[in-house]
C-alpha cells in the first residue's frame, strides 16, 4: 500500500522546530523539489507602506531603549571631548554603536559600562541591523520558508480531493465541492498552465505545476493519500492516460472521468475510472430537453446547481428511516443504492430502506430558508 510509505508524521510541541531540523537529508531535498511546482495560497500580504512603517517604529525603540541604557550609566562612560556624557551624547553614542560606526570620541570606561555593551547593547546592535536589512533578509528565507511550508504540507494532506485540470469544469467540480462542504484545504489542483495555477491558488487551492500524465507529477499533489480524483481535461486520450496512472498508483480512490465522446466510456471504465461523465451528450441532451421543454432544463440546472433551491445530493440512510419506505423520509427519495446497486422509487425491492443504504435525494437548500 502507497500509505505505508508515507507513515503519518508524530505530532509534537514544536513542529516547526522539527520540520526544519529533524528530516533526513533526502527528504530535504524532495521537498526543495517539489516547491518549485507546489504553489500554495498567499497568506494575507501586509501593505508595504505599513511593513516599512512598522520596521521604523522597531528601530525607534531600539534606538530609545539603547539610548537610555546608556544614559542611566552615563557615569561609566567618557567623552573625549568635555569628559561627562549628557543625553545627547548617549542619543548619540547610541546612534553610531548601533550603525556599527563608532568613532571612539566616547567610550565605556567602567566594567559595568562594558559588561552593559557585552551582554545589552551589543545583542540590541545586531536586532537593530535586522530590522535595517529585514527586506534582504525576508527575500534570503523565502526559499527556506516555502520548503517548509511545502514539507508541512505534505506531511499533513491526506483524504483529500485531486482534481486535475482546472478549466471551466474543474473550477465548476471545486466550487460544488466547497458547496457540499468540503473544505478548501483539502482540494489539490493538477495543472500544466500557469494560468490555472494562478486562477487556483487566488481561489485560495493548493496547486502543483506539471504533466499529469507523469507519476512523479500526481505523488507532488498526494495523490496516493487522496479519497478522490477528478479528471477534467480537455482531450480524452490524455484523460485515459492520467486515469490509468492515477489508479497504478491509489486503487482505492473514487475516480471520476470527465470525457467528450461516449465512444471512449469503455476505455476510460477499462483504465480504472469508476464514474465517466461525458460532456458532449450530456449537453446535446439538456439542449434537446430545453427545445422541448425549458422548465424541465431550469429545474435540472436548478438541481446540479449547489447552492440555490433545489438540491440532488447522496446521502446515508437514517436511523429513524430504517425499516420504512422511501416516500416517508425525510428528503425526496428518487432513488436507493444497496450493495452497489441502484434501485429507483418504483422498485419493489427500495419498498422498505434498510440499514447501509444510501439514498438518492432532492432537497431544497437551507440557506434559503
Amino acid at each position: 500500500m502507497k500509505d505505508e510509505e508515507h507513515p503519518p508524521p508524530r505530532e509534537g510541541r514544536f513542529p516547526i522546530l522539527r520540520t526544519i531540523w529533524s528530516r533526513p537529508r533526502a527528504e530535504a531535498r524532495e521537498d526543495a523539489e517539489a516547491g518549485r511546482f507546489i504553489t500554495m495560497p498567499a497568506a494575507a500580504a501586509v501593505p508595504p507602506l505599513q511593513q516599512v512603517l512598522r520596521r521604523l517604529a522597531m528601530a525607534i525603540l531600539v534606538l530609545t531603549v539603547t539610548t537610555l541604557l546608556v544614559w542611566f550609566d552615563r557615569a561609566g562612560y567618557n567623552d573625549n571631548a568635555d569628559g561627562k556624557v549628557d543625553f545627547l551624547d548617549a542619543a548619540y553614542y547610541t546612534t553610531v554603536t548601533l550603525s556599527t560606526t563608532g568613532y571612539g570620541d566616547i567610550a565605556p570606561v567602567s566594567d559595568a559600562a562594558r559588561l552593559t555593551n557585552i551582554f545589552v547593547i551589543t545583542p540590541l546592535r545586531v536586532v537593530f541591523l535586522i530590522i535595517l536589512v529585514g527586506t534582504t533578509l525576508e527575500v534570503l528565507t523565502e526559499r527556506t520558508r516555502q520548503q517548509v511550508r511545502v514539507h508541512r504540507w505534505r506531511s499533513k494532506m491526506r483524504d483529500h480531493v485531486v482534481v486535475i485540470g482546472y478549466g471551466t469544469k474543474g473550477r465548476h467540480a471545486v466550487e460544488t465541492l466547497k458547496g457540499q462542504g468540503m473544505p478548501k484545504e483539502k482540494i489539490v489542483v493538477v495543472d500544466p498552465q500557469q494560468k490555472a495555477i494562478d486562477a487556483a491558488n487566488n481561489d485560495g487551492l493548493v496547486a502543483v505545476q506539471g504533466d499529469a500524465t507523469r507519476s512523479r507529477t500526481l505523488l507532488k499533489a498526494e495523490l496516493d493519500r487522496a479519497t478522490r480524483v477528478i479528471v477534467s481535461l480537455q482531450r480524452d486520450d490524455t484523460a485515459t492516460l492520467v486515469t490509468l496512472t492515477a489508479r497504478q498508483l491509489n486503487r482505492r480512490a473514487a475516480i471520476v472521468v470527465a470525457v467528450r465522446e461516449d465512444e471512449n466510456v469503455p476505455l476510460l471504465k477499462q483504465s480504472g475510472a469508476d464514474t465517466v461523465v461525458t460532456s458532449s451528450s450530456s449537453a446535446g441532451r439538456l439542449l434537446g430537453v430545453s427545445t422541448a421543454s425549458p422548465h424541465v432544463a431550469d429545474t435540472l440546472e436548478d438541481l446540479m446547481t449547489h447552492g440555490r433551491g433545489l438540491s440532488l445530493a447522496e446521502r446515508p440512510v437514517r436511523q429513524n428511516e430504517i425499516g420504512r419506505s422511501p416516500r416517508e423520509a425525510t428528503d425526496l427519495v428518487v432513488a436507493v443504492v444497496r450493495r452497489k446497486r441502484m434501485l429507483d422509487y418504483t422498485d419493489p425491492e427500495s419498498a422498505t430502506l434498510q440499514f447501509g443504504d444510501r439514498l438518492i435525494t432532492i432537497s431544497r437548500e437551507e440557506t434559503d430558508y
